[in-house]
């Protein structure tokens, strides 16, 4: 997806001979996109990755994409959701909650308080976790990827993978909140942002060298030397394909890559990296596009300068959603053009219905030339359905919470 990496122990060339100490073959591990017709990685393993079985079909391990049972029936209404509501529990896999979804891709929260006690492969999307608050590492078949407050986790489809939690001086998990898209028809940078040959312009807001990639350990150390282990010495993987659920028996640790390379893996993007552009007036929201899906873009709000020109309104112009349904995280900062919105708050404007600043935003924000507001946004081409799960999370009154006066009915702050 990005610039060709390599880590680890590899042969001269692709294909051929490459031995382990003890004169046995390294296994090759050809990890393709799009067939064999897209981008790829090859990986070697000491164990071959194909030594599992005792498939068994599973209960849905996480909730799947289920709609409310009025959702063909829903009004179109602006609407607000308090990630806070949501219960801490589970684990990485486990606590997973899809707020709202369509065919292009789930969006949920993730609150996690333990380990993840098997291993995941998601054959269903490329899964993109913000992480808002909390850390740990990401291990996977490429190496730990260690992430943090501010963090964009990627993790392409069907990597092996588990979350391990940063803990406290007592042991204790310290508290998790992440931003949770599964991006069923994959994850890429957006078109224009690459020349002809594929590499990042060096007008893109970002660069190769902004990415956390996965490191493997020196010498014969595994990755997860802690890793999930059953009471025969086998280990377990769950897979995910057609939102059914199975599970597989591994014989050895699966975790035991020594070398790879190619443009397929696992990476971590500080937000704050993201280099926002300003203009003499207000630019649209896609000049903040930092991934693109088949249907959606992810754009990020980092703190900037903003509009410099005379007479120019800061603030986000009002505006009707012809095409796209938008989703925004708010992540920290002054939302400004905002009532009633906190960090950790989520809002959901849909297409067909104007949106806006908050009466007096508009003319507030002239004059100002900073802002300092973190957000994660999502604008989708396909319509959002929400869950139960999502439904249950929203905050009364924020569809009339635009009338002018505060003393109407049902004004919200």
């Amino acid at each position: 997806m990005f610039a060709y990496a390599t880590r680890g122990q590899l042969p001269a060339k692709p294909h051929t001979v490459f031995r382990q100490p003890d004169g046995s073959l390294y296994h090759e591990h050809c990890f393709t996109q799009v067939g064999f017709d897209g981008p790829f990685s090859i990986l070697y393993h000491r164990n071959p990755p194909q030594d599992h079985g005792g498939a068994k079909a599973l209960q849905p391990v996480f909730p799947g994409r289920k709609s409310a049972d009025d959702a063909s029936n829903a009004a179109l209404r602006r609407r607000h959701l308090r990630s806070g509501q949501l219960h801490h529990g589970g684990s990485a896999l486990t606590g997973r909650v899809p707020l709202m979804f369509n065919k292009d891709l789930t969006i949920g929260f993730v609150r996690p308080t333990e380990d993840d006690a098997r291993y995941f492969i998601n054959a269903d999307a490329d899964d993109v976790f913000y992480c808002h608050m909390g850390g740990g590492e990401m291990r996977s078949w490429f190496g730990t990827l260690r992430f943090g407050p501010g963090d964009y986790i990627i993790v392409p489809r069907s990597t092996l993978h588990r979350f391990v939690l940063d803990r406290d001086s007592n042991g204790a998990a310290i508290p998790q909140d992440w931003l949770w898209t599964a991006c069923r028809t994959g994850l890429r940078v957006p078109s224009q942002y690459r020349n002809s040959v594929g590499q990042l312009r060096m007008d893109a807001p970002y660069t190769p060298r902004d990415l956390r990639l996965p490191t493997l350990p020196a010498g014969d150390v595994a990755i997860d030397p802690d890793g999930p282990r059953n009471a025969d010495g086998s280990t377990t993987v769950v897979t995910k394909r057609a939102d059914r659920f199975s599970e597989h028996a591994w014989r050895h640790s699966p975790l035991d890559t020594i070398g790879w390379d190619g443009t397929v893996y696992p990476f971590a993007f500080p937000i704050l990296n993201f280099q926002a552009k300003a203009g003499a007036v207000h630019l649209p929201p896609t000049v903040h596009g930092t991934f693109a899906t088949g249907g959606s873009l992810i754009c990020s709000f980092v703190p900037r300068t903003v509009d410099f020109g005379p007479d120019a309104i800061p603030c986000p112009y009002p505006h009707s959603n012809v095409d796209v349904d938008e989703f925004i995280f708010y992540c920290d900062g002054d939302f400004t053009s905002r009532r009633g919105i906190d960090a950790g708050s989520m809002t959901y404007h849909p297409a067909g219905v104007p949106h806006g600043p908050h009466p007096g935003a508009y003319e507030g924000s002239i004059g100002v030339r900073e802002v300092g507001e973190l957000a994660v946004m999502i604008d989708t081409f396909d319509p959002l359905v929400f869950t139960p799960q999502g439904a249950a999370i929203e905050a009364p009154d924020y569809d009339e919470s635009w009338w002018a006066s505060p003393t109407q009915p049902g004004e919200s702050e």
